[in-house]
């Protein structure tokens, strides 16, 4: 193995490796029937055209936690890699609008946020390389005219006020036939872009003032139903159960009974498959609000009583999400550990791969030195690490490194597929 692989891949440090390596070489003895059965998902379900999806690596189980449709981030992943955006970018423009020249990108109101703006300026340049002409238009409410935006990078982008004119939105005298959301709306649908005659990708209802949590993980574990009788592996290991709550307000603490019923029949449910599989780890669940991102209202819980003994403080990091959007509805979902660590310094790390239509095209680890194998690492003080996905051996057996990068890279390329597919799903129930 390369030393360029061997730098990419953390360790995983764990003795219940063991399972996860035999699923590993599972996947890779199965990988003929896996793409046969993907290549045949996708013509019936067209992909998302951009999605990342965030992982958690117990050694014993390999899952996805969290599935975004607006995905940002783009400048982590590795530059070496980007042909692989460009070709993706233009399969899935060139195969759903044929004609299409021009696209307009139309992103988060953040000014202040530079990861955020650099990741706006490596997608807008990956849209620009692939051949089409891409202008931002911006739905900040004090924008009037264009503003520069100089980056760390040393590269620049330009906000545009995003205009409506008739049944079209674009920037200055920029109409596209193409606009490419990169706005999870959190904050709601807005008016100036319901009713289009353009495309808008992805669509409007698949924005977080539409879309669940729960919803995701109802088409996933159907997924993994799915292929898991076809590669004839217990569904489990690649699909975290959940229950969901409505109807909930930490600070009131209405709908704590509901709340806690289902942390009890999660943490039953996870605990009885531990036994099962001879796991010596306590089960934790994670509660979530149900809509939205950037690691926010969300707690992980040991047991019911966490739940009833929740602080002020906890009860209002748990009431509001992102543009203080307030948590009504909560995902409990099962916890799944991650034993893979990065560096000398043994920080906890979580792949976050992402694709563009149905292939993939890099990713990362997200590395908090501050954080547990239990806890969540989308929080402040965590950084990035990028990988490469290398190409997959055709046999379990074709290196003689048994945790070979090339192995784990495929295993998370599959699973990161079939949240993929999961989205594919809910995106053809809202069209």
């Amino acid at each position: 193995m390369n030393d360029a692989l061997t730098n990419a891949v953390p360790h995983l440090t764990t003795a219940l490796a063991g399972p996860l390596l035999q699923l590993e070489s599972h996947l890779l003895d199965n990988q003929s029937e896996i793409e046969a059965w993907l290549r045949e998902q996708w013509r019936l379900t067209p992909a998302p055209f951009y999605t990342s999806v965030d992982l958690r690596n117990a050694g014993f189980k390999l899952a996805p936690v969290d599935t975004n449709l607006f995905p940002a981030g783009f400048n982590n992943l590795n530059p070496a890699f980007e042909a692989l955006c460009i070709q993706a970018i233009q399969a899935a423009l060139e195969r759903n609008h044929p004609t299409a020249k021009r696209v307009l990108l139309v992103p988060e109101n953040h000014t202040r946020n530079l990861f955020y703006l650099e990741s706006l300026a490596t997608l807008r340049e990956l849209v620009a390389r692939a051949g089409y002409e891409t202008r931002i238009g911006s739905m900040l409410p004090e924008l009037d005219a264009p503003r520069v935006m100089e980056l760390p990078s040393g590269r620049k982008i330009v906000l545009e006020p995003l205009r409506r004119q008739g049944d079209k939105v674009g920037v200055d005298d920029f109409y596209p036939c193409v606009v490419l959301l990169n706005n999870d709306l959190s904050g709601g649908r807005p008016a100036l872009l319901e009713d289009l005659d353009q495309t808008v990708v992805p669509p409007l209802e698949l924005g977080w003032s539409n879309r669940l949590k729960s919803g995701h993980f109802a088409h996933y574990r159907r997924v993994a139903e799915e292929f898991s009788a076809i590669v004839e592996i217990d569904p489990w290991l690649v699909d975290p159960l959940f229950r969901n709550c409505g109807e909930i307000d930490f600070m009131k603490r209405e709908g704590e009974d509901c709340l806690v019923r289902n942390v009890e029949a999660v943490l039953a449910a996870v605990s009885q498959k531990y036994q099962q599989y001879g796991i010596d780890k306590p089960p934790f669940v994670v509660i979530k609000s149900e809509s939205g991102t950037y690691g926010m209202a969300v707690m992980t819980a040991h047991s019911v009583d966490e739940v009833h003994e929740l602080n002020r403080k906890q009860r209002s990091h748990m009431s509001k999400t992102k543009e203080g959007q307030s948590v009504s509805r909560v995902i409990i979902q099962e916890g799944v550990y991650t034993f893979e660590t990065w560096g000398s310094d043994k920080a906890v790390a979580e792949p976050v791969v992402y694709m563009i239509d149905h292939f993939v095209v890099g990713g990362f680890y997200r590395v908090h030195t501050g954080r547990g194998p239990s806890e969540n690492l989308n929080a402040p003080g965590m950084h990035f690490e990028p990988l490469a996905f290398a190409k997959p051996c055709n046999m379990p057996d074709c290196t003689d490194f048994p945790d070979a990068g090339v192995n784990r890279f495929y295993a998370y390329g599959v699973i990161a597929r079939l949240a993929l597919l999961a989205a594919a799903r809910e995106v053809a129930e809202h069209r």
